[in-house]
């Protein structure tokens, strides 16, 4: 049976009672990391809201339907789970952003003294990102 875009909006709660509080504590706190980077630079709010509502999908039709029915991201986060894809003008925002706090993070704020491992697992899943990225369909 064909899974429907009606469907993926239907939280599955077919599963034991300690799974469900863990998938709603884990969206929960997703959820407020990614509310406060409404506010602070360079914390990015949809990923995290995409991923809030994911683990919601498995806990609660309520904090489901607030983070896909928000009037802010709410359609970015519709739209992925429909599997629409995100829109081909985000993708050099996301990754051009992605790329500076990673370069920063590599160049800068890792000191010399951490071990190598922390720059190079730093750069590599900054380039799965990168990949994970661009093989989302465009909008």
């Amino acid at each position: 049976m064909a899974i429907t875009s009606e469907d993926i909006h239907v939280v599955d709660l077919d599963r034991s009672r300690l799974s469900q509080v863990f998938w709603f504590f884990s969206g929960f706190i997703i959820m407020s990391i990614g509310l406060v980077g409404i506010i602070v630079p360079g914390l990015p709010t949809t990923p995290l809201m995409i991923l809030a509502a994911a683990c919601y999908a498995r806990s609660s039709q309520k904090f489901y339907d607030w983070i896909i029915n928000n009037k802010m991201f709410g359609h970015h986060v519709k739209n992925y789970r429909e599997g629409k894809g995100i829109p081909r003008k985000s993708k050099p925002i996301i990754l051009g952003t992605m790329w500076v706090f990673v370069l920063f993070a590599v160049l800068v704020a890792i000191p010399d003294s951490a071990p190598q491992v922390s720059k190079i697992t730093t750069l590599v899943l900054a380039l799965i990102g990168t990949i994970f990225i661009l093989r989302i369909p465009n909008l």
